[in-house]
């Protein structure tokens, strides 16, 4: 293993265990301590699919400390690349939703107060995710374990599946479907979603120059962040899968763009743990409920071993009370009189 390689290795260990525990923690206090409202649903999505996310990298992180060797089938294979792609193409269309909302609240605020709803939102998301996993469908299809000359089982596309009936030329083939995949990530998960989002925010500016309102949003500079966060994470990725798919074979650039993909897919993952930390400092109420939540759980975790504590001192007293009564109503007991003038005798 090189040193690339523990770098990498030692990136995505670390990765992946900040990452579940700060999406966790968004998704708990989000989903149970925070009220209802737009806002809040659009976090909660964003931070479910990071959340989705940082679970598959410990399984990532195990395939690379084992020399780039799967050894959990081929099923799991593609449930595990299918969740990388997913949260992509999730993360891509809720920014460019949001932007879309935020878009709308200022261009068309009477229209937004009488139509902008928790329910509608929903529903939105609900659309985004369909659409997302129908998206990560030929990604699923087409991943599958290649067994190596040397041992190694690799964990990567396989697009010489579910070839069609009529005659074909297989190289010519699996060339198409390599260049799809990779220009259908490319414009549905990152450019499309960009140019909304570009757009929209350029609307926003140009409608609030004009009236002369420079009112800071809270939310906007968090939006921003977050799609800065965005785009600098997973520039890299489609970068390096595009100059791999264009470039000749065997030209240096394919050969670098390989050596760099397996970086650029963490700095991809990356995206999910950074965006945890811009809702925390972007959102100093939701850093407030953070601290009152846990300080809650601590507190409701200390009164029940307190009231534990309690009850068993209180079972242990009342264990002594009645043991003391008995004792006292034994020897209160009175003699009978046959037993006391049989007594009297035998001492006469």
């Amino acid at each position: 293993m090189t040193s690339l390689n523990v770098f990498t290795i030692f990136l995505h260990g670390l990765f992946s265990t900040i990452g579940i525990v700060e999406n966790l923690l968004i998704v708990g206090v989000v989903g149970f301590y925070v009220r209802r409202s737009v806002i809040s649903i659009w976090i909660l999505n964003l931070a479910a699919s990071d959340l989705l996310a940082t679970a598959s990298l410990p399984f990532f992180t195990l395939y690379m400390a084992r020399g780039n060797t799967w050894t959990m089938g081929p099923t799991f294979c593609r449930i595990h690349s299918s969740v990388f792609f997913l949260n992509m193409f999730v993360s891509g269309f809720l920014l460019a939703a949001i932007s879309m909302d935020r878009c709308l609240m200022v261009l068309r605020p009477v229209w937004a107060q009488n139509h902008r709803s928790i329910h509608l939102v929903r529903k939105i998301c609900g659309v985004i995710w369909v659409l997302a996993v129908i998206c990560t469908v030929p990604f699923y299809m087409f991943r599958d374990t290649i067994p190596l000359p040397t041992g190694h089982i690799l964990c990567y596309y396989n697009y010489a599946q579910f070839l069609p009936s009529e005659p074909y030329n297989l190289e010519s083939l699996c060339k198409q479907r390599k260049e799809g995949l990779a220009f259908m990530r490319l414009f549905l998960a990152f450019l499309i979603p960009l140019l909304i989002i570009i757009l929209s925010y350029a609307a926003v500016n140009v409608s609030l120059a004009r009236r002369g309102c420079r009112r800071p949003f809270r939310f906007v500079r968090l939006v921003v962040a977050v799609v800065v966060s965005f785009v600098l994470c997973w520039a890299p990725y489609h970068f390096f899968i595009i100059a791999e798919v264009m470039a000749p074979s065997g030209d240096r650039l394919q050969t670098l763009a390989a050596k760099a993909l397996p970086v650029a897919a963490t700095i991809g993952f990356l995206n999910s743990v950074l965006n945890p930390v811009l809702y925390v400092f972007s959102c100093p109420d939701l850093c407030s409920k953070i601290r009152h939540s846990l300080g809650a759980v601590m507190e409701s975790v200390l009164a029940e071993d307190l009231a534990e504590l309690a009850r068993r001192r209180s079972t242990a007293r009342s264990s002594i009370n009645t043991s003391e009564i008995v004792l006292r109503h034994k020897n209160s007991i009175p003699v009978p009189m046959e037993e006391q003038e049989h007594t009297e005798t035998v001492s006469n």
